[in-house]
């Protein structure tokens, strides 16, 4: 037999189990008590019903007129004899029986004491220097259906005990095993982005080991991955500075020099120092993304820095690239402006890079906080925009980019509880790619009742 993988349904089983085969042996060795303690009231009863009846019995026999003479009491009213008797003289002769007593079924007189046939149960006692003879008799189906009864007496109370017993049990290994379910819901609320400790409060002693172990794992885990971003963003923001030196330096070599070859490999160099900064600035977005405070505890206007992202892109493309949509009423998120300047900035340069270049790239933030990033292009196989959010991923691996824009994005939108939605073709078209982001947003009313700018 295979126990089932539930605790709880391990400890109802076993418990019932137990209990049952307990009450089953306590209520089996009650009725051979019982069935015990019965034989000797019936074989108490049968010998003084012997005794009551032998001085009656003598008697009504000395007192007789004729001797040798069989006489049988007339039943008064119709009822069960149980007990059934004769009586009889030294030669055996009948001279008493009871109305329903059948003389087939006693044996010869042998002695005074109990004896026992393959039916019923005797008495015999004897008067008068053993000349009368007396011999009760009861039926064993007797005490048969008697035991039977009290048999039954206490298994049916069990028929309904033992199932009340068995839901108690349930109940009550459920209600102690309430703690390790409220740990488990919560371990299983839990999101990559969140290992902080799991409250373990109310578990029970035997499974409070394992939840320290779990929070402490979880602490390592935790401690660990600070420990890579804070490595990631402290070496992209050290690279900086010798980065910039060296693009200065190569293009203070494309204008010393007179030789072509040199300044086309001095070019070459500066493009992919650029790139390399690129780079460098994409990691600490990413440890920015993952690591740092997005919500803040006061609300702000998304426009303003849409706007300006937008902006400051469009700088490098060709005039009309972008088209910004913006709402005519505020667009309040507690949402840290930096961040959604990072999760803006990256979905436009993606759209820009990536995009056709004779068709515009639509960038929409609408009244309920929804950030639309679409561009024109060929179309995306489903498993491509699976793997879009991937780090160092990339649609096409000829266009230029860090392979970490969608990343970083993705990282905002699953620890903001709104994930990043790709499309491809965008909606309504037969082609290009769709990013969209919802935002969390507050009502403008909300924000200025409670004193905070509608900037």
């Amino acid at each position: 037999m295979t126990l089932p993988r539930s605790l709880q349904a391990r400890l109802a089983l076993s418990l019932g189990a137990l209990l049952t085969v307990l009450w089953i042996a306590a209520a089996s060795v009650t009725a051979l008590l019982l069935r015990h303690e019965m034989d000797e009231v019936f074989d108490s009863a049968l010998q003084e019903t012997a005794q009551r009846l032998l001085p009656l019995a003598v008697v009504d026999i000395v007192g007789r007129e004729e001797d040798g003479v069989t006489q049988r009491l007339g039943a008064i009213r119709t009822h069960d004899e149980f007990f059934t008797y004769i009586v009889r003289d030294a030669e055996g002769r009948l001279l008493l029986q009871s109305h329903a007593a059948d003389p087939a079924v006693f044996p010869a007189y042998d002695g005074p004491g109990f004896r026992q046939t393959a039916t019923h149960r005797l008495f015999s006692d004897e008067a008068l220097q053993g000349t009368i003879r007396i011999t009760v008799a009861e039926p064993l189906d007797h005490r048969a259906d008697v035991a039977r009864e009290i048999q039954m007496g206490l298994g049916l109370p069990l028929l309904v005990v033992v199932p009340l017993a068995l839901l108690c049990i349930v109940l009550a290994v459920r209600a102690s095993l309430a703690p390790l379910r409220r740990f488990r819901g919560q371990l299983e609320a839990r999101t990559a982005r969140d290992l902080s400790p799991v409250p373990g409060e109310g578990i029970p002693s035997e499974i409070a080991p394992v939840a320290v172990t779990l929070n402490g794992l979880l602490a390592r885990l935790k401690a660990t991955f600070e420990a890579e971003r804070s490595f990631a963003a402290n070496a992209a923001h050290e690279l900086r500075t010798p980065l910039a030196g060296a693009i200065a330096q190569a293009q203070r070599l494309q204008t010393e020099t007179c030789d072509p070859a040199a300044a086309a490999r001095a070019a070459e160099i500066e493009a992919t120092l650029k790139r390399l900064t690129r780079l460098s600035e994409r990691l600490m977005q990413l440890a920015r993304a993952e690591g740092g405070q997005l919500r803040l505890d006061h609300s702000a206007d998304l426009r303003p820095v849409a706007r300006i992202v937008v902006e400051d892109i469009a700088r490098t493309c060709a005039p009309g690239r972008i088209v910004l949509t913006l709402p005519p009423s505020p667009v309040m998120s507690d949402l840290d402006p930096d961040a959604f300047g990072i999760l803006c900035r990256n979905l436009v340069e993606n759209a820009v890079r990536h995009g056709a270049e004779a068709a515009p790239v639509d960038v929409t933030l609408t009244p309920g906080g929804q950030l639309i990033v679409a561009n024109d292009g060929p179309v995306l196989s489903p498993e491509t925009l699976t793997r879009l959010t991937a780090r160092f991923e990339r649609a096409n691996a000829r266009t230029d980019g860090s392979g970490l824009g969608l990343a970083i994005v993705a990282a905002i939108a699953d620890r903001i509880d709104s994930p990043l939605a790709l499309r491809s073709p965008r909606p309504g078209a037969s082609s290009g790619f769709e990013a969209s982001v919802r935002l969390p947003v507050v009502e403008a009313t909300v924000a200025t009742r409670s004193g905070i700018p509608a900037r």
